[in-house]
C-alpha cells in the first residue's frame, strides 16, 4: 500500500509574527519552521499502520524551495520512507493543490494524507482542491481511521452533537485532525536513518496563479472596556444602546 503524506512548512506556534517593512511578507528573520501539526497527525496515522502489520510505503511531500528540507528530513526522521520536494513557492491554494495532484497522478497511492489545514493561513482548501483534480473520494476531519481491507476504509468525523462514521474505497484523499493519531518524536535511530533515506526534488507543473497577496496587516488594537457595577444597569443599556448594539 502507497501512502502520500502532504506537510506544509510552517511557522511554530510561538512565533512573533513580524512584517517585511511595507507589510508585502512574513519577516523569516529569526522564525522557527515545523511541520504543520495537523499533517504531522497524518503522518503519524500511516505509520500507525505499518505498526499493526501492513505492508505500507510512506511518502513525504512538500511545495516549497530548500529551506523546507529540514522539515522534510524530521518527517524521514519521523518513520516516511522517502521524501519529495517540489522546487518552488507555494503562493496560493489552488496552485499547491494543483502541483501535489500533478505529481500524484498516475503513481497510484492508495492514501493521501493532509492536515484538516495549515496554522499559518487556516484555509483548509488544499485537500478539497486535490481530490477533485484526481477524481478521488475526500473525507475532512476525519478522527479516526482503520483499513478494512486493501479497497476500504472506514473513518469517523466529528459532527455537533455526535461522530460520524463513514466508509469509503480507496483511494482517497483524507484531511486529518486531532485524534487520528499521537504526534511521534523522532529518536536518535530515526534521526541517523533520515539522513539516508532518498529526498527527491521534483520540477513545478506551469499553472496560472490566480491570487497575489496585496498586503499582510495586523488586527486592529482592540478598544478600550468599560466595566458596570452590578447595580448600574441602566447606565450598561444605555452604552449598548449608543453603540448600535441593541
Amino acid at each position: 500500500m502507497k501512502i502520500l503524506v502532504c506537510i506544509s512548512h510552517v511557522p511554530d506556534t510561538t512565533t512573533k509574527i513580524q512584517f517585511d517593512e511595507g507589510g508585502g511578507a512574513l519577516n523569516k528573520t529569526g522564525v522557527t519552521f515545523v511541520i504543520n501539526p495537523y499533517d504531522e497527525f497524518g503522518l503519524s496515522r500511516a505509520i500507525g499502520f505499518k505498526e499493526e502489520g501492513k505492508s505500507v510505503s510512506i511518502t513525504a511531500l512538500c511545495v516549497g524551495g530548500p529551506e523546507v528540507q529540514p522539515t522534510l528530513r524530521k518527517a524521514l526522521a519521523i518513520g516516511a520512507d522517502d521524501a519529495v520536494r517540489i522546487n518552488c513557492q507555494p503562493s496560493d491554494s489552488a496552485f499547491v493543490a494543483h502541483q501535489i495532484a500533478k505529481y500524484a497522478e498516475g503513481k497510484e497511492f492508495h492514501i493521501i494524507f493532509t492536515g484538516k489545514e495549515s496554522i499559518d493561513y487556516n484555509g483548509a482548501m488544499v485537500p478539497g482542491m486535490v481530490a477533485e483534480h484526481l477524481s478521488m473520494p475526500f473525507v475532512s476531519f476525519a478522527t479516526k481511521m482503520d483499513l478494512i481491507d486493501e479497497e476500504h476504509a472506514v473513518l469517523h468525523r466529528e459532527m455537533d452533537g455526535g461522530d460520524e462514521v463513514v466508509e469509503s474505497p480507496l483511494p482517497m484523499v483524507v484531511s486529518c485532525q486531532k485524534g487520528i493519531s499521537e504526534w511521534r518524536i523522532p529518536n536518535m535511530r530515526g534521526i541517523m536513518a533520515a539522513r539516508k533515506k532518498p529526498l527527491s526534488v521534483v520540477s513545478p507543473q506551469e499553472v496560472d496563479e490566480y491570487i497575489s497577496t496585496a498586503k499582510f496587516e495586523y488586527p486592529p488594537a482592540k478598544g478600550a472596556c468599560t466595566y458596570f457595577q452590578a447595580e448600574e444597569t441602566d447606565k450598561l443599556v444605555d452604552a449598548l444602546i449608543q453603540e448600535g448594539l441593541i
